[in-house]
């Protein structure tokens, strides 16, 4: 079962006297702050809902209101709160593209029957996304290409790639 929320960004911290929020994207694109009107702040284990507005966005940094939150004390008490869409209102996504959360927990095996392992991060060094996987042969370092990754189900948690392009191209640590 997938997520129904997704995490998009993180209170830093107050900004200025009025309630403002500097908020740290965990987004790939933060263009997808623009017209974002409404999203969930997660306590416990609850998301409650809440109207807010985009003030500025730059590349490291979003700074919005939300509704109710009207000077530096209510901003401070959401200091460390994560900031969610429900999956409803998430970016779409290219075919044969996930988000980075749901590959999080996928198991890999190779098409020739060996387990790689559970993927436990994607790196992103900027050519390419590189899975990282560990399991019985270690940590095994994954270039995220059509030609490696066969398919994916990230519903299933399943990934099933090529052991010829793996044994070409894959970082191998023990």
């Amino acid at each position: 079962m997938l997520d129904s929320y997704l995490m998009i960004g993180e209170v830093l911290k107050p900004q200025g006297i009025s309630g403002e929020l500097k908020v740290r994207p965990i987004t790939y694109d933060v263009a997808r702050f623009e017209g974002l009107a409404k999203a969930y702040i997660k306590r416990g284990n609850e998301y409650a809902p809440v109207a807010l507005r985009v003030n500025r966005i730059n590349r490291n940094a979003i700074y919005l209101t939300i509704e109710g939150v009207n000077d530096r004390d209510g901003a401070e008490r959401l200091r460390g709160a994560p900031i969610y869409v429900g999956r409803e209102d998430s970016v779409k996504l290219p075919e044969d593209a996930e988000f980075i959360c749901d590959l999080i927990g996928v198991v890999a095996a190779d098409d020739e029957g060996r387990l790689i392992g559970e993927m436990v991060d994607v790196m992103q060094p900027g050519a390419g996304d590189v899975y990282v996987f560990r399991g019985p042969l270690g940590e095994v370092l994954v270039p995220a290409l059509k030609s490696v990754v066969l398919a994916v189900d990230v519903v299933k948690k399943t990934m099933l790639l090529s052991a010829k392009r793996m044994n070409e191209v894959a970082v191998f640590e023990d």
